[in-house]
Formats: C-alpha cells, structure tokens, sequence
C-alpha cells in the first residue's frame, strides 16, 4: 500500500512542505513521517497538523485535499512518484531531479522551477514561471519534462537550458524568454514577445503566434522530427490533428540582440 495523505485542516497561510518528498520518507515509519517538520507561516509545526498520514512508502506517495495552499511539494526529489488528487500551490517540483509527479488538477507558479530531470505531468493548468529559473538566476530547467494538458501563464521556460516543456493549451507572453537551449512545444496559442532574447533551442507552435521583429524567417519546409514528438505526445494523453504532420512550418531564427541561434517553428496547417 502507498504512503497516502490527506488534508484534514486548510492552512491559513502557505504551507511549506518540502518534506513531501520520496527522498526523505524513505526510510521513516508511519509514526516518524507524521513527526516531519512544516511551516505555517512563522510557525514551525507538524505534518500531523495537517494531514492524515496512511499506508507504508513503497516508492509512490499519494496526496488528497485542497492542496492550492502547500508549497515545495517534490521539492529536490530524485525517485519515485507523487500523485497529487487535485490542485497543487507553488513550487511543485522545484529543483526536481528524478522521479515523477503527476497533478490531476491545475499547479501554480514556479511549477519545477530549475528542474534538472524526472518527469512533470499536470492534467489541468499551470501559472507562470513553469520550468523557468528563479529571479537572478542564469540557468532554470536543466533537464527532464514539463506535460501540461491545459494553458500555462507567462515565462514558461525562462533561461531554460535542457528538456521539454510541451502544452496543449495556450502559452501566456515571454514564452521562452531568455532560453538557452531545449525545447517547447505549444498546441495553442502563444502571447506576446514569444522568445525574447533567446540564444539557441526551439519553440514548436501548432498555432498562429505573434513574433518580435528581431526574429528573421529563414524558410518553409516539413522538419521530420516533429513526427517524433507528435508520437510522444500522443502517447501521453494528448489528441493531436494529424493533418499538422502533412503541413509545412515557417522557420524563423533569432534572436538577433542576441547570437540569433534560436529557432521559432510556425505550423502553415492553421495559418495558410
């Protein structure tokens, strides 16, 4: 049987549980796992204070409640698996190194905010800051996969370097701002300033974007690769047009104020 908790009292304030975590329940019983320490604010409290703590970790922790409210959950973990029965507070994942974590509902900002590998999937939304770097930080996601089904808001992967961050809904504005490398991958829509001082990675768009004149369109054609990534996403819940594979994208490179080695992939198939 997994570890399972269970929101028994909403928190007045954020509740900073990095102790949610496969890595530090490992080895502790029941007993111990209850006795972790919390922060309510100022307060240094017990998990017990908040949640119900059943069942023995097998790898796998299962959490239930209003959840908008709990911050840091998976924070730093490497293994095992988290699934979270609903919606999800800020830094879900953040500094994420293995593992994975799955929310049935919407996760907040700073969704795996530098996250260096493992696995990411949201069933509803995500704030802003998705698998970006922290203010003042130079390098955000560094690896590993960000699957949101529904939109995401602005700065979704800010000075990324590594990964994948793929949304089958709409993008907010500064979609890849600063990036370093990877990839991202938007179904929908994308806002304003998609790119913006990037230096190298792609960004894939299904739909129609909107994009800053220091970007340059360099050609029309049918990059094979985006077969492979349809393929996958497919395989993780996503139901995708086939008729985009049949279409050519628009290829624009940027951004020139900086060394202009990124790329902007359009899809003609909705935009012809």
């Amino acid at each position: 049987m997994p570890l399972h908790l269970k929101l028994h009292t909403k928190p007045d304030v954020p509740l900073e549980a990095d102790c949610i975590c496969p890595d530090i329940v490992q080895s502790l019983k029941n007993n111990e796992i209850s006795a972790l320490t919390v922060f309510h604010g100022n307060d240094q409290v017990q998990l017990a204070d908040f949640f119900e703590c059943k069942g023995t970790f097998d790898g796998e922790i299962i959490i239930d409640g209003d959840l908008e409210n709990i911050k840091h959950i998976g924070a730093s973990m490497s293994f095992g698996k988290i699934i979270v029965e609903g919606n999800i507070g800020l830094h879900t994942g953040a500094c994420m190194r293995g593992g994975e974590i799955r929310i049935e509902g919407n996760a907040s900002d700073w969704l795996a905010a530098e996250m260096l590998g493992g696995k990411i999937i949201v069933k509803g939304n995500a704030g802003h800051m998705t698998g970006s770097g922290y203010r003042g930080s130079s390098v955000g996601m560094q690896g590993g996969e960000i699957i949101v089904h529904g939109n995401v808001k602005n700065e979704t992967g800010h000075v990324m370097r590594r990964g994948l961050i793929a949304v089958g809904g709409d993008s907010g504005d500064f979609t890849g701002v600063n990036m370093l490398a990877g990839t991202i991958i938007v179904l929908g829509e994308m806002g304003i300033r998609t790119g913006a001082g990037m230096k190298r990675g792609s960004i894939i768009s299904f739909n129609k974007a909107s994009l800053l004149p220091t970007f340059t369109r360099n050609c029309e054609y049918h990059p094979s690769f985006i077969k492979f990534y349809v393929r996958y996403l497919e395989k993780n819940g996503f139901s995708i047009d086939s008729s985009y594979l049949d279409s050519p994208f628009e290829r624009w490179s940027g951004d020139s104020v900086e060394i202009n080695r990124g790329e902007i992939l359009l899809s003609k198939y909705k935009n012809k």
